[in-house]
């Protein structure tokens, strides 16, 4: 474990973790696989999204106990990571910046837990389509607007994910943003952690593009587990903001789409006149 656990937190990999520990470069490879499959065994301990009634009320009212904005249970985004271009596909891993990633979708809750994470998508794939076909959204989906997650402008509003206004018309609608950015900053906080937990997510990493998931889930297994046991970790804030894709002009949207998405709307203004009363 002490071998895996150095890999993940040193930049220089497997060459310098070698060399430090007095073991064969083979050795550390090998030892990396066994323990990266060991921990990812037990992700389902670990991330765990709220799926039941009681476990949405519990989520809900952790949010509550710290933010303001009502029924949300955590917040949503994506962030990158570096990894070395693959032979097959490589153009498909290249993002918009012109690096090579892999984009790495996670939700967390109130204490800053991970309660999902999807890191199989190439680099060039957008947030707003890692979102639409994923298993949390069917989960979001069964509640239907009874709770929420809160997204940036990246994300297209629905009934499960509040985003903010695109361009706030008066000082409830500019209040509304602020508080939206002041709690879903959250999410940065976390990708901060994970990042200073494990140096090699803010480096390249130098595995085969199929270990890289795995490698990303045991990371945030990791991170959980820091956190159940109250390992304090400091970070700098900072709130990224999105590029939008998901603004999409209701021309654009067949007839239930509109309905929703003015629905959608209406929820969102209500709030935003709540937060100022």
């Amino acid at each position: 474990m002490e071998i895996f656990l150095r890999y993940v937190s040193d930049p220089r990999f497997q060459s310098g973790v070698a060399n430090d520990m007095g073991v064969e470069r083979s050795t550390v490879s090998r030892t990396f696989s066994s323990i990266l499959d060991k921990i990812v065994s037990k992700s389902e301990d670990w991330i765990k999204f709220p799926r039941t009634i009681e476990d949405m009320d519990q989520a809900n009212a952790d949010w509550a106990s710290k933010f303001r904005i009502p029924t949300v249970i955590g917040a949503i985004d994506c962030t990158h990571v570096h990894i070395m271009k693959p032979s097959e596909f490589g153009d498909e891993y290249v993002n918009r910046k012109g690096k090579t990633t892999i984009n790495i979708q996670i939700t967390c809750d109130a204490n800053e837990k991970i309660t999902s994470v999807d890191a199989q998508w190439p680099g060039s794939v957008h947030d707003g389509r890692i979102w639409r076909v994923s298993g949390i959204q069917d989960v979001m989906r069964r509640y239907d607007g009874d709770v929420y997650l809160l997204g940036d402008s990246g994300y297209r509003i629905t009934p499960w994910l509040l985003t903010p206004f695109d361009e706030p018309r008066n000082a409830r609608e500019r209040n509304y943003n602020s508080t939206h950015a002041q709690e879903r900053v959250i999410i940065e906080r976390v990708f901060g952690q994970m990042e200073r937990r494990f140096l090699i997510l803010s480096s390249q990493i130098r595995v085969a593009v199929k270990n890289v998931p795995n490698l990303i889930i045991s990371c945030v297994m990791l991170h959980n587990a820091a956190k159940h046991l109250n390992d304090a970790w400091e970070e700098e804030d900072g709130i990224e903001n999105g590029v939008a894709e998901e603004n999409v002009p209701l021309y654009n949207l067949d007839k239930n789409e509109v309905i929703n998405k003015r629905r959608d709307q209406q929820k969102r203004l209500e709030i935003s006149n709540n937060l100022m009363m």
